[in-house]
């Protein structure tokens, strides 16, 4: 054997030492393959992340407007009112619609409402016109948008993505909304207070150009139909009751989120547990949305997980426990620790519930059953709501928040025991 051959070129040595870091820290940091090989899945990711920004803007100026207008707390109250229920009911039609027309014209569509309205806020505000109603009947509008463009955008991904980069683009798209309701909210109060509602609104309708030039991008999107029967929302939701690990995922959703959801009870616990005020509050506000997009940005891991339904259980009985554990503490910062740790664990079961939704359900079904996920989505936390501050008027914030987690992880291990299929439902081989 010559020197040559025994000796390795220290330069080799490096590159390959680079490459085995590099493999490492895509192990834990998120994939960004879809963002790589799909230029369509680009532009969308991009417009998606200009656009929830904006809309979190416009989400703090409407509520910041109502409040100057009317110095009525109730009034605020009703902004997410009047966004709930076009939500919940135009949800599944937004679903049965996007499983009858072309996707990229219904996605064009709804999101030229999105940037209509928000240019609408912007003038009336430039023009003086400040009415409580006017807010209202926008915000109105602006859900039902969002109900006809979130099915649509959602049943798009599988028809631009392999099936196994899905996982990966679900939590890219976690990181999206995360993103826009930590980033939103705040840049929107800032720019509220150094230029005015006005500004806001028109930053937020110039945002959504991002969001337009996507979807225009897009090639048509028709539905992959196997019958000439017509979408409609029962059969959406009897396509849902003879599935049991599709309808797995939205039970043990609703376990996290109506059982032990503490969100209500935030303003309370700031100041009986821990002396705090409205900063206090706002801590523990942001500490589950720090968790999630933690959740989305260190999913590297997620890729090696083939047992989905498995995740899911572990992921939301994680949730439950630290919810739990938080109820008994009385350390802000092991409270805020224990509430970042239950974001993560939601992103977590979110990323696999989407992942099995769009891998294991047909394509002309897609769009219906994403409506029946904003249905959930937008009801679930508010019924939690409800839930944890009727308990805490009963008993105590304690007892709710603790009693919550505990309810939440004996619910889960029921549908564990339940769902034989969903625990051994794999990727390699998915089965609705």
């Amino acid at each position: 054997m010559t020197a040559t051959q025994d000796t390795q070129d220290p330069q080799d040595t490096q590159g390959s030492r680079g490459q085995e870091q590099a493999r490492d820290r895509r192990k834990v940091l998120a994939d960004l393959t879809p963002l790589r090989t799909s230029a369509h899945f680009r532009r969308l990711w991009f417009g998606s992340t200009v656009s929830w920004v904006g809309q979190g803007m416009t989400s703090l100026a409407i509520s910041l407007q109502v409040y100057d207008i009317t110095r009525s707390p109730f009034s605020v109250g009703l902004v997410g009112l009047f966004s709930l229920v076009p939500l919940v009911v135009f949800g599944l039609y937004g679903g049965a619609i996007a499983d009858t027309v072309d996707r990229r014209k219904l996605g064009l569509a709804s999101a030229s409402g999105s940037a209509a309205l928000s240019i609408a806020l912007a003038g009336a505000a430039f023009a003086g016109f400040h009415h409580v109603w006017f807010l209202y009947g926008i915000v109105a509008l602006q859900a039902v948008c969002t109900a006809l463009n979130a099915p649509a955008r959602s049943s798009m991904i599988p028809r631009l993505l392999p099936p196994e980069q899905l996982r990966a683009a679900n939590a890219l798209n976690s990181m999206v909304m995360t993103f826009g309701t930590l980033v939103g909210p705040s840049l929107g109060g800032l720019i509220v207070g150094l230029a005015g509602y006005q500004t806001a609104y028109s930053i937020d309708a110039v945002a959504f150009t991002a969001s337009l030039y996507a979807m225009w991008r897009l090639p048509s999107m028709l539905p992959e139909r196997t019958g000439g029967k017509r979408a409609s929302v029962l059969d959406g939701l009897r396509f849902l009751a003879t599935r049991p690990n599709l309808r797995m995922t939205f039970f043990s959703d609703f376990c996290a989120m109506i059982l032990a959801h503490p969100r209500a009870l935030f303003p309370a616990v700031a100041v009986l547990w821990f002396g705090g005020d409205a900063k206090t509050t706002g801590l523990l506000v942001a500490a589950p949305a720090f968790g999630a997009l933690l959740g989305g940005v260190l999913s590297g891991w997620q890729g090696r997980i083939r047992h989905h339904g498995q995740a899911i259980l572990l992921a939301v009985a994680a949730w439950g426990t630290a919810i739990a554990v938080f109820g008994l503490t009385r350390n802000l910062w092991l409270g805020l620790l224990l509430l970042a740790l239950a974001g993560y664990s939601d992103t977590v079961s979110m990323i696999f519930r989407n992942t099995m939704m769009q891998v294991a359900a047909p394509d002309e079904m897609r769009g219906r059953l994403q409506g029946v996920f904003i249905v959930v989505v937008a009801g679930g936390p508010r019924l939690g709501d409800f839930l944890a501050g009727s308990v805490a008027d009963l008993t105590s914030p304690a007892v709710a928040i603790t009693g919550g987690g505990i309810a939440c992880v004996l619910a889960i291990g029921l549908l564990a025991l339940y769902g034989r299929g969903f625990r051994r439902y794999d990727a390699l081989d998915p089965t609705p």
